[in-house]
């Protein structure tokens, strides 16, 4: 396991308590006492997880949120307190929080809900990211890139590569691809497939005339082959 998760607690006894646990279920653990602390270790180690009290020193746990939230949009929040409010909680919440935690709280309770919302981050970033070979979609942004650099794909050429990925070593005939790029109601030229095959192509490979990823199957259509 050995993911960073950053401990922002200012009492010395519940920071090493939690810290021995933690430790024991496999996490890396980083100590700060203060918000301002914490910040700078977010902004050093890059943890995966915060681990935030509300009552610290200086600028409180809900400040320290939406700052870590200002500028790390994709690390993990779970607020520790001794409040249980529900207006705390959901000022936590609103501020960026992930989860919300009461102290005193069980510590095999705290390494369940660490684990879980791990899961919940690694499934939402993949989720959000075709890869395949050397090519990166990013499904939110609607951007592609090759080796790191950005390609200019049209909407169109957007979906075509996209559902060529997600059947990657299948064969679809154009019928297909055109059901599904320019929908069941189309009524254009069907030959528009292969007009923005070659489109494709000439974005995406070295040599478009010798194709390495949109290859032509004659007589059936076209596949996608991850190298």
């Amino acid at each position: 396991m050995n993911e960073k998760v950053l401990l922002v607690e200012d009492e010395a006894s519940i920071r090493r308590f939690t810290k021995i646990v933690l430790k024991k279920h496999g996490f890396n653990v980083l100590e700060a006492d203060s918000g301002e602390a914490g910040l700078d270790i977010v902004n050093q180690e890059s943890p995966l997880v915060v681990l935030l009290d509300v009552m610290l020193p200086g600028i409180n746990g809900f400040e320290v949120c939406k700052k870590i939230r200002e500028t790390n949009p994709n690390i993990g929040i779970i607020m520790l307190t001794a409040r249980s409010q529900d207006k705390d909680k959901i000022e936590g919440l609103n501020h960026g929080a992930d989860d919300y935690l009461v102290k005193p709280f069980n510590p095999l309770e705290l390494s369940a809900r660490i684990q879980s919302l791990l899961r919940r981050m690694d499934s939402k970033s993949k989720s959000n990211n075709l890869i395949s070979g050397p090519f990166k979609i990013d499904l939110d942004a609607k951007l592609v890139s090759k080796d790191n650099l950005q390609l200019n794909l049209t909407p169109k050429e957007f979906l075509l590569l996209k559902i060529l990925i997600e059947n990657k070593n299948k064969v679809l005939n154009r019928s297909e691809l055109l059901d599904l790029v320019w929908g069941y109601n189309y009524i254009g030229d069907p030959k528009i497939v292969d007009v923005n095959v070659r489109r494709l192509r000439s974005k995406l490979e070295k040599n478009p005339s010798e194709p390495d990823y949109v290859e032509t199957i004659w007589g059936m259509g076209y596949i996608w082959k991850e190298n």
